[in-house]
C-alpha cells in the first residue's frame, strides 16, 4: 500500500489523483489531519486515517500496511519543521515501509539562503540514515508562490518587492505527476532526484510583461529595499520567522539557487513541463 500524507492540500490532493491513475484505489492510502475533508477520496475506494507529524501514534494508525510512505513536506521552518519530518520518516519505518519518498526543495543545502532549503538538507541527511531506500523529490519552487507575489500588483499594478533573481518556477500539477510516477515505479530513483523543474527561470521583471499581456493591464516593477519589505509585512502581523523565510527567497534567488533546469520532470511526466505564461493564464484569467 502507498500512503500519501497530506493529501487535503494542493501538492498531496493532486498526487493522489495522478496516483488513481496509475494504481488502483485499494492500493492508496491517505493520512491527513481531518478526514472528513478527504470524504471525496473515501468515496472513490482510497483508505483515509487520521495522522499528525505531531502525534507518532495516529502515524503508527495511517501509516499500518505501507510499503512506501509520500512524506509531503510541512509549511513550518526551522527545526519545527525537521522534527516534523523525523517523526514521520521514522513512523514509516517503523510501519514497515520498504521506501520513503519526501517533497524537498531544488535548492537544498545546508548552506542555502532560505530556510526551508536548509531545513530540507536536514530532513535529507535523516533519511539517509534512517534504514530503507529513499527518494528526496528535489522539487521547484511552487508557481503558486509566484503567483501570490503578483497578488498586491493586481489593484496597483506595481510589482513592489525586493531584488530578485531566476527562479524555476514549476507548477504544482506536474510535480504531483512525477510523484505519482515514481510511487507507482517503486526503485526507479534512489536518493535525491536532480532539479524537477519548469523549462525556463524568470525574474519579476520577466514577469511582469507576461502578466500585463493576460490582463490586458499594465504592470510596472519596482524594487523594495529588504528592509522596508521586511518592515511592512511585520506591520501587517506576519510573525518573525515568516518574515525571515520570505526575505531569503529573495536573497537566494540573487545568488542563483532556484534557476537550475534540468530534463527530469519532463522526462517523469512524459510531456514538456507547464510554462509560468500557462499558469498565470489560468491564475489571472484572460483579462
Amino acid at each position: 500500500m502507498i500512503i500519501v500524507t497530506g493529501a487535503t492540500g494542493q501538492l498531496g490532493r493532486q498526487a493522489v489523483e495522478r496516483l488513481l491513475n496509475r494504481v488502483s484505489a485499494e492500493r492508496i492510502g491517505v493520512s491527513v489531519r481531518d478526514p472528513g475533508k478527504a470524504e471525496g477520496l473515501a468515496a472513490r475506494g482510497v483508505r483515509v486515517r487520521a495522522g499528525s507529524f505531531t502525534d507518532p501514534d495516529s502515524l503508527a494508525h495511517a501509516f499500518e500496511g505501507a510499503t512506501q510512505v509520500l512524506v509531503v513536506s510541512v509549511d513550518k521552518f526551522g527545526e519545527e519543521a525537521v522534527q516534523r519530518h523525523r517523526t514521520a520518516i521514522e513512523a514509516a519505518v517503523k510501519a514497515g515501509a520498504r521506501r520513503v519518498v519526501y517533497t524537498s526543495h531544488m535548492g537544498a543545502s545546508h548552506t542555502s539562503h532560505f530556510q526551508a532549503c536548509r531545513d530540507h538538507a536536514a530532513t535529507e541527511d535523516i533519511l539517509r540514515t534512517c534504514g530503507v531506500p529513499y527518494t528526496s523529490l528535489r522539487n521547484g519552487f511552487y508557481a503558486s508562490s509566484a503567483v501570490q507575489f503578483l497578488g498586491p500588483a493586481l489593484d496597483s499594478g506595481r510589482i513592489a518587492l525586493p531584488e530578485d533573481g531566476p527562479v524555476n518556477w514549476t507548477a504544482h500539477a506536474d510535480l504531483a505527476e512525477a510523484a505519482a510516477a515514481i510511487l507507482a515505479d517503486e526503485g526507479g530513483h534512489d536518493g535525491p532526484t536532480p532539479p524537477l523543474t519548469a523549462p525556463e527561470a524568470l525574474t519579476f521583471t520577466d514577469l511582469a510583461p507576461l502578466a500585463a499581456g493576460i490582463t490586458g493591464r499594465p504592470f510596472a516593477r519596482t524594487t523594495v529595499p529588504d528592509d522596508a519589505f521586511c518592515r511592512h509585512l511585520t506591520e501587517a502581523g506576519v510573525p518573525a520567522d515568516r518574515v525571515e523565510g520570505l526575505m531569503g527567497i529573495f536573497t537566494a534567488a540573487r545568488t542563483g539557487e532556484f534557476s537550475a533546469q534540468d530534463p527530469t520532470l519532463s522526462t517523469l511526466i512524459g510531456r514538456a513541463p507547464v510554462r509560468m505564461e500557462a499558469v498565470l493564464r489560468d491564475q489571472l484569467g484572460s483579462g
